[in-house]
Order: C-alpha cells, then structure tokens, then sequence
C-alpha cells in the first residue's frame, strides 16, 4: 500500500499546485473515473499513455526459450523416430525375405526331395525333414506342397492335406515368389520356390515364411540411445531455463511487469467493485481517494478528493474519527439514516507514508440482507432435507409421512396429506371428470384419505389419519385441483370456501390457533395422486406469496416418490401375486414325510425362489428348491416354467441327476430362444436342488444344480449339512450332475432353503449356516415348529431377497404294510403268487380288492417271464393307496397299445391301465420296475 499512497499524495499536492492555474476537471465526478484518475497510477506509465506489456518482455523471456527448445527437441525427436521405424520396417521386411529365401531354396535343392515326392506317403518323408529345418534355420514354418497346392507338410498336423495359402502360380513356372501377408499370428514374409527334377520341369513346391518382428531388432538396439540423447537434451534446455528464470525474479523481487500490471490493475477494479466503502487519508487529514461505495455512503461531493476532511460535511463523529486516525473495529457510526459499521488502521505500520484507510459497511442493509440469506439458506436447507428424506423407502404410506415430517416445523407448525385410494391400492388413479369418478364425489367435490400427519403437537382438531374427506370445489385443495398450482389462504376465518368442507370442524381449528394454510397438489406424469396442505398456528403472521414457490416444490418432489411408491406397489402386488399362484397352494397328501413350508417375498422386490413336494410312485416323495436370478415378473414367470418342467420330468420317475440335466438342456433352449427373439432377460444361473425319499428302505438321493445343500437334523438334535456333489447352476452346461445317497433314521428333519435365508450383504455365509444350525438344534421340534424357529432367528430386518423354506420330517413305511415275493421264471409258479398275495391281502382285510390285483400281477409277472430274464420280484405296499410292483433286469419298458379282434394277445396292459388308477415303469440300476396303485375301500 505504501507504494500507491506514495504516488496518491504527490498527484495530490501537484493537483492543488495548480488547481489556481487551470479548472478542475471533474473532481469526484458524477460518476467514478475522477476519483480513480489519481489512484490509477502505476509505474510503466507516462505522459503518452499507458506502456503496454510485450510478450518479448524479461518476464516472458525464459519461459518463451523454454518452449522453442521444447518444441525443436520433440520435432527432432519424433523426426528420429519416424526415420528409425521406416528403416526398421524396411530393414525387418528385407531380412525376412532373405531368411524364408535361404530356407526355402535350400530345402529345396536338399538331396532326395525328389524322389521323396514321388514316394507313395510323401508327408512320412518330408514332415520329419521339414520341421527340423524350420526349428534349425528359426523360420515360423517350412511347407511342401504338390503342384496343385496340397500340402505334404505343416508344423500344425492337421493341415496337412489342404490347400496351401499363398500364391504359386509365378513357382510352377519356374520363379521364385516372395509376398508379404497378414496372418493370424502377425505380420509375415513368405517365399514359395519350385522343387525341379533333372529335366527342369516342376515337380513341386517349398514354402518357407518367418514373421517380420523376429529379425526386426533395429527398433530395440537404437530406440533407448535415441531417447537418451532426447532426455539429456531436456535436462539441458531445463537447466538453462530455470537459472535464467531465477535471476529475472532476483531482480524483479519475485514478479514479472505483466504480473505486475495486472496486480495494480486488479487492486483498481476491486477497489470499485467491492460493496463496501474504502477512505484513504494522508497524514495531513486530506483525503486522497473514496470508491464510488464510500461516496454514496458518506454523502461525499463530487470535489472532495484533496480536500480536508474536515470540510466534507460529514457526521462529526465520522468526522473526527477520519482526521483523528485512531484505530477502530466494527465502530458503529451515523451517516445520514444509516448506520455504518467502520474499520479504520493507520497505512505507516510497515514504514509506509503516514495516513490512513478506513472501510465503511451499510449496517442497516447488511442486518436485512443477513436476514433475507438466513431465510433462502433456511429453504434450501430444507429442500436439502426434502431430497434425502422423501422417498427412502418403495412404501405409499410410509413415504407421505415422510413428507409430512420434512416439512415441520422449519415450514409449517402442521403438515397433512391425503392421498386418492387408488394410489394407496397401487393403482392408476382416475382423470378428474373421466368414467369411473376418480375420485369425484356428487356435484365435483373430490374424495381423498387422510394418510399421513406430522406436526409439533399431536392434538389438533384436523381429520385424523384414514379418515375420508371430501373437498367442495370452493376449498383451497380442489382449487390446486383445477389449477395445477399451490393455493394460499392466508387467513382462515375469512375463508368460506375452505369453511365449507366441515364446518364444525373448521370453527374448532381457527379456535385452536391455526389461522393459515397452503394446498399443493401432487401430480406426476399429468395424473393427480393426492395433496399436501401446510398450516400454520404459532407463527402470527400468516404464510406469504414466496412461500407458494417453496410448497410447490416439496409437493412436486413428494409427488415423483408417492408416484414411484405407487408404480411399485403395483409391479411388486402383481409378482407377489402371480408367485404365489405358481406356488403350491397346498402340499399334496403324502406318508413318506411331514412337511412345513414357508415363503417370504423381498421387500425390494419379488425374486424367482420356489419349491414344490411331488408324490412318486412307490410311497416316494420328491422334494423341490429352487431360485432364479433376478427380481420382478419375469422371475415369477420364469420360476413358473421350472416348477411345470420339473413335474413334467418327475412323471419319468427319474434319478435325481438324470432329471437336473434335463431340466439344464432345457433351460439352454430357453435362453437361446430369448436370444433370437432379442430378449435380454435369461435363465441361465437358476439354482435347484432335488431330493427323492424313499419311506421303504429310508434311502435319500439328493442332487444340486448349483444350490446350498440341505441341512439334515438327525433326531438326537445333530444338525449337518449334506454333502452333496456341488453341479452348476442351470443352463451353464458343460458337466454332468452327481447325485449323493444318505440313510436317514426315522424321525429325522431334512431342512431345504434359498440363499435369501443365509446370506446377508456384509456377511460370511457360513455365519448364516452356523445360526440355521443353532436354530435346528431343538430335538423334537415338528416341522411347522421349525420353520417358526429359523425364521425369527434368521429373517433381516429388512429383507432384500427371498426366502422359501421347506421342513420335511421323515417316516417309514411299517414292516406289516409290506409284502415281498421272489418269483421264478416259470409260468407255472404265478398261482402260487397269487395265492400268496391273496392271503396277505386277507390279512391286511382288502378282500374286495383281491380279484383286481389277482388280474393285474398275473399280467405284469405272465410279461415279466415271458420277457425278462434274471430274477422277477413282486412287492405290495399298503398306502394311501394299494401299490403293486413287478420287477426284473429287463430294460425294455412295455408299451400299451389296442388289440385287434382277432389278436390272441396284447390286452394285458389294456386290463391293468382299466382296473389301476394309476401305472407305469421306472428303470433301476439293475432293470426296471412296473408298477400301479389301486384305490383302497373306503371303510379301510
């Protein structure tokens, strides 16, 4: 500052020197460039003008040098290099050239080439030759052909026979042919030579080639001396620069003359810019500069520059403390009927001239501009709150009260929305006046429920929460209807329209101290979805214009959520509800095992998880689980597919592993067909697990198609996972799938989950496994008991994936429920079978169905020996249902077909499909088995 004050006074002095001698020019001026003119100056200047800053200046001049040798030094760089990959890619094609040459010719020319090729298996001669040659000269390959181009060798076998790729028409007449391709394995030289025999006509053809990079090393040897040279070179210019540099800012005390241009030129366009008065003061009281700012402040003539301060008309205090010079801070003084709040510091501190500088700030416009930011900074704050706090959660309800709470108590003292119940049921409300009301009530009023309320206390006398309230058209909210925009009441009891809705009730809100109101409605997509509606009671003044624009925007903001809420709910009641109607609405009656099941849709959205329990010929049961990736409808559908395949494939009664590859052949078709169509939505990665139970011999088979294996609680309380072979999820393909066979006890618990059970994000899954098995440790829990358990120690808070559970506690078929005969292959032992089944029917009190099951096993033992070899068996098991079975090693499954009328045989299929409910064959390890169940009498 010293030195602007400097050149400040002496402009000063010289002025009143010869102020006598010429007119004052414009003093202050009505306007600002007098009182600049003196503070302007700055050294560079003169009479003629304003020196103007050359780019040629010291300032400039290292840097400009540092530049120029940068740019040569990269010119000659890269000129270098240019040069260096021509005549690499010159040198490298050249050398490869002669390389495949040398090779080509002199395997050629090699002794009994010849006759090799006349042999009768030429490649048994030359394949060996050929590839010594290539590994020993370093070429990529060395190929004889015939003269048509057949190869005879090839350093890839199977080659061999082929047309060779290349040119060969200037070999066979007699020339050497040399051409450059681009192969698979890069750039290449080959040669194609003609194979003579002593009369000088081609007998066949050599084909050497090498890769250009292989010779090519020119790059390599000479590309780091090139860069070595250029980066010394660098460092060189570098060095230079910056000692140059140096010693211009030694002498310039750290700045260049642009730097110091600009830096007077700056501290000028601040010292008018800034609001704020800035006084300048010499040490003999006379002011030397003001700013336009101190000049309307203070009240200055325009000739006040250079004169006392005194004598400028200013408040006395203002006055005294500007000739004084005393030091203040934030000194509050009169100016007319403002109040400043002034600075003021002497300019001598740091060996400067003697004066000083004082800053003067409207204290009066500051306190309402402080006022007015508090206020914008409040609204912002809120809309800040707005965008974070509306809409955390896919829930209608939960994110109306979400508006309601943003908005109290920094907006208003009570916040209600009432919503149309289309939007709270998901659906798509209604356009007002269309079919169907929407929401429309007699003579244009609108029906809306009461669905959230916040506010700073809990009693106000508005309609409570769920109530239904029906706006006439003269109330505020069907005005924001009609009008798409907010509506502002600003005083209650003068509002017969808003009054109308309920009077009773409205007398008893003005009472309570609410005495104004603003009504937004909630649109989105051009569909009204309710309205919010602000009061006020502890403010006294009422709300404002300024505040409509701040409730429209809450309302338009808590209007895209509640519509996003509401599309949601839709979507997510449509997937729930087509999941479950795939799911089994009721597990089918069986006595191999006691099952519970339980399905819990994700919040976020409704996955692919499903399980089924599929009855199986010989008291069996099938237990299904399964998963698809993803969310939403397509899923749901997707899982619905599965679960149709997979009783499709039951009906075949086959394995476990068997079943899995099907169900995985058919998922590849699936998705190759959505591939086609375009569809990017695919199955491939579902997971399923499949379980066969058998109450007979109490054998479990168990296959994965990339699932969590089962948990298996034995009845003493053991809880262990089963080992099961883990296969790949569906539609990966590739391997086949492996089955585990487990004997389980009477009694015991197979638990079958989805990972939505036991893995959480953040979390090991084997934590999840260890609390499933803590859960399971109970001894006697029943099924249904179990699922309760797992599901109060197990289910999230907030669940964001599936969760299917099915429980299945295993029994076994009495040893009095069955009967078994081994059966000769001679048809002279069927009566005694059926004698013996005869009595054990007797026994089991079934008589009226003894003929029938006499007739059905004399046909399937009469086919089994008449067909089958090996040994035939014969089981009954009392069920639910009667179940005869005969099986042999016979693979052949027997087909059932019409006789005709003068057929002697091929009824008996027709008899057993007549009398069984049902019937049908099942393969084993060893054979087949035939099977059918009959209805028990209903007394038994």
């Amino acid at each position: 500052m010293a030195g602007p004050l400097r050149r400040l006074r002496s402009l000063s002095r010289g002025e009143h020197a010869d102020r006598a001698a010429r007119p004052h020019r414009a003093g202050l001026r009505p306007g600002r460039d007098a009182r600049r003119g003196p503070a302007r100056s700055s050294p560079g200047r003169s009479s003629q003008g304003r020196h103007r800053w050359s780019p040629l200046s010291e300032g400039s001049v290292a840097k400009q040098v540092f530049v120029l040798q940068l740019a040569v030094i990269l010119l000659l760089v890269l000129a270098a290099v240019g040069a260096l990959l021509l005549q690499a890619r010159t040198h490298g094609t050249e050398a490869a050239r002669e390389r495949s040459i040398a090779v080509a010719e002199g395997f050629a020319d090699s002794p009994g080439l010849v006759r090799a090729l006349r042999s009768p298996d030429p490649t048994a001669v030359l394949q060996p030759r050929a590839e010594a040659a290539r590994k020993g000269s370093g070429v990529d390959f060395v190929v004889v052909t015939d003269t048509k181009g057949i190869r005879y060798t090839h350093p890839i076998r199977n080659r061999i026979g082929k047309k060779f790729v290349g040119t060969i028409a200037p070999s066979l007449r007699g020339e050497v042919h040399t051409e450059t391709v681009e192969g698979t394995i890069g750039r290449i030289v080959q040669v194609v030579v003609p194979v003579t025999d002593d009369d000088g006509s081609v007998v066949g053809l050599v084909s050497a080639g090498i890769k250009v990079e292989k010779v090519s090393g020119i790059v390599d040897r000479q590309l780091p001396l090139l860069l070595g040279v250029a980066a010394a070179a660098l460092l060189l210019a570098t060095g230079g620069t910056a000692l140059v540099s140096r010693r211009l800012r030694r002498q310039t005390h750290g700045l260049g003359p642009l730097e110091m241009t600009r830096m007077y030129e700056h501290h000028d366009a601040v010292l008018h810019a800034v609001h704020e008065g800035v006084v300048i003061v010499d040490g003999d009281g006379r002011l030397l500069l003001a700013n336009d700012e101190a000049a309307r402040l203070l009240g200055l003539p325009p000739d006040a520059q250079g004169r006392p301060v005194g004598g400028l008309g200013l408040e006395p205090r203002t006055a005294e403390l500007l000739a004084s010079g005393r030091v203040a801070t934030d000194e509050v003084l009169p100016a007319g009927d403002r109040l400043l709040a002034v600075n003021s510091r002497p300019t001598d501190r740091g060996g400067g001239p003697p004066g000083w500088v004082a800053t003067f700030r409207d204290f009066t416009e500051l306190r309402l501009l402080s006022r007015r930011v508090d206020l914008v900074r409040k609204r912002l704050q809120l809309l800040y709150d707005a965008s974070g706090g509306i809409g955390t959660t896919l829930d209608v309800t939960r994110t109306a009260e979400e508006v309601a709470q943003v908005a109290v108590p920094h907006f208003a003292d009570f916040v209600t929305v009432d919503l149309d119940e289309l939007v709270l049921r998901g659906d798509e409300p209604h356009p007002r006046g269309s079919d169907g009301d929407g929401g429309l009530g007699g003579g244009g009023s609108t029906r809306m429920r009461r669905t959230a309320f916040s506010g700073i206390r809990a009693d106000p006398p508005l309609f409570p929460v769920d109530d239904v309230i029906t706006f006439v058209p003269s109330s505020p909210q069907a005005r924001s209807f009609s009008s798409g925009r907010a509506v502002l009441e600003p005083r209650l009891d003068e509002s017969p329209g808003w009054q109308a809705v309920a009077p009773v009730r409205a007398a008893r809100v003005i009472d309570y101290g609410i005495h104004s109101l603003i009504a937004a409605p909630l649109r989105a997509r051009g569909v009204l979805l309710g309205v919010v509606t602000f009061w006020r009671s502890e403010k006294p003044e009422p709300f404002e214009d300024d505040d409509l624009s701040l409730a429209a925007e809450l309302a338009a903001r808590a209007a895209v959520s509640i519509d996003n809420a509401r599309r949601y709910t839709r979507e997510h009641s449509m997937a729930v509800a087509l999941q479950r109607s795939l799911l089994p609405r009721a597990l089918p009656e069986q006595t191999a095992v006691e099952v519970a099941s339980r399905y819990l849709p994700a919040q976020a959205g409704v996955g692919g998880d499903w399980f089924d329990v599929i009855p199986l010929p010989g008291a069996r049961v099938a237990l299904v689980m399964g998963d698809v990736v993803g969310h939403g409808l397509h899923a749901a559908a997707t899982m619905g597919r599965l679960r149709t395949a997979v009783h499709n494939f039951s009906t075949l009664d086959l394995p476990p592993e068997e079943l899995l590859a099907h169900l995985d052949e058919l998922v590849v078709r699936i998705d190759q067909d959505a591939v086609a169509a375009g569809d990017e939505d695919t199955v491939t990665g579902a997971t399923c697990l499949y379980v066969i139970y058998d109450p007979v011999s109490r054998d479990c088979v168990i296959g994965s198609a990339g699932h969590p294996p089962p948990a298996l609680v034995r009845p003493d309380g053991t809880v262990v996972f089963a080992d099961v072979p883990p296969g790949l999820p569906l539609g990966i393909g590739g391997r086949p799938y492996e089955s585990a066979e487990l004997r389980l006890p009477e009694g015991s618990r197979l638990v079958l989950f989805t990972d939505g059970l036991v893995e959480r994000r953040g979390q090991d899954i084997d934590t999840g496994l260890r609390h499933l098995s803590e859960a399971l440790s109970h001894a006697q829990q029943s099924p249904e008991e179990a699922c309760d358990a797992i599901l109060d120690a197990l289910r999230p808070d907030r669940q964001s994936d599936d969760i299917a559970l099915l429980v299945a506690r295993t029994r076994v078929l009495e040893a009095g429920r069955i009967a078994e005969w081994e059966v000769p292959s001679d048809p002279a032992a069927v009566a005694g079978v059926r004698a013996a089944v005869t009595g054990q029917l007797d026994e089991w009190g079934l008589e009226d169905v003894a003929f029938v099951t006499e007739l059905i096993l004399s046909e399937l033992i009469t086919n089994a020996i008449r067909y089958a070899t090996g040994p035939i068996r014969v089981r009954l098991l009392r069920d639910r249902t009667l179940i005869c079975e005969v099986s042999d090693t016979s693979s052949t499954s027997p087909h059932l077909r019409y006789a005709a009328t003068t057929d002697e045989g091929g009824r008996g299929l027709f008899l057993v499909a007549q009398f069984a409910e049902r019937w049908g064959t099942r393969y084993t390890g060893d054979g087949k088995v035939i099977w059918c169940e009959q209805a028990l009498p209903p007394q038994v």
